[in-house]
């Protein structure tokens, strides 16, 4: 069992493992995530084959979009993390999408009505006035995020006691599209157990997932690191909560 393993090999391993894109494969039998009910991939899947034109923002390495079965006309992909630029763009070749590199700020660089569909798995913001903007009359914007303290007990694990999470409520991105002039048509909630199975796969997660500790490298909390590792060692894998929320807003 890889928790047995020494420490120090197990950090090491987690903090030289590539991040780039939003591939989770290297947790393969080292930590799981329970998937929420509505099936968020295949949900997009089916609105894609419907419209002419579509976005998706926050695209990652692409790796949600790419399994499209019947990719839209015009397809837009947006992604602010450069080293993910380069992932997403070859993995999204195969559905015909075009990836456009953005700053991270609200703006999109599109004209005002330019898509039926507009998609965004876990984005960082939701920029409600700008996603309005580019929708069409009657077109969509999809979404799955991650709700308020989500993965809480890991964040708790490394930084201590936190203060009830203030963003991400469900209820605030309903109020803010609705501010932007969108009417929700469908809003799900979903609380996810989470296992991770050794240290090495923490160390994975937090570099990858970086608002989970804000400002995480290895050397800052390398202690807090090592007593969660024995803490795994002494009572088996640790068991957190991921929050997520699927909400669908449409433009009149």
């Amino acid at each position: 069992m890889s928790a047995n393993r020494d420490v120090e090999d197990l950090i090491t391993e987690g903090a030289a493992a590539p991040v780039e894109g939003w591939d989770f494969s290297w947790l393969a039998g080292r930590a799981t995530e329970e998937r929420p009910p509505w099936g968020y991939a295949r949900l997009v899947g089916a609105r894609m084959a419907t419209v002419d034109a579509a976005l998706d923002i926050d695209t990652g390495g692409g790796e949600v979009l790419a399994e499209v079965p019947v990719p839209p006309p015009l397809l837009v992909a947006t992604e602010a993390w450069p080293p993910n630029v380069a992932v997403a763009r070859r993995t999204l070749r195969r559905v015909g999408a075009a990836v456009v590199q953005v700053a991270g700020k609200p703006s999109l660089p599109f004209r005002a009505g330019s898509f039926d569909l507009v998609v965004s798995r876990h984005p960082v913001d939701t920029w409600w006035g700008e996603i309005a903007r580019v929708l069409r009359p009657g077109g969509s914007y999809l979404s799955q995020q991650i709700g308020a303290g989500t993965v809480r007990e890991l964040s708790e694990a490394i930084l201590g006691p936190l203060p009830p999470p203030a963003a991400r409520h469900p209820e605030q991105a309903v109020a803010a599209a609705g501010a932007a002039g969108l009417a929700v048509v469908d809003l799900r909630t979903a609380t996810l157990r989470m296992v991770f199975h050794d240290i090495g796969a923490v160390v994975y997660f937090l570099r990858k997932v970086i608002w989970t500790v804000p400002g995480f490298t290895v050397d800052r909390y390398h202690d807090e690191l090592r007593r969660l590792h024995d803490r795994i060692r002494a009572d088996g894998p640790f068991v957190a909560h991921a929050q997520r929320f699927l909400i669908e807003a449409r433009r009149p």
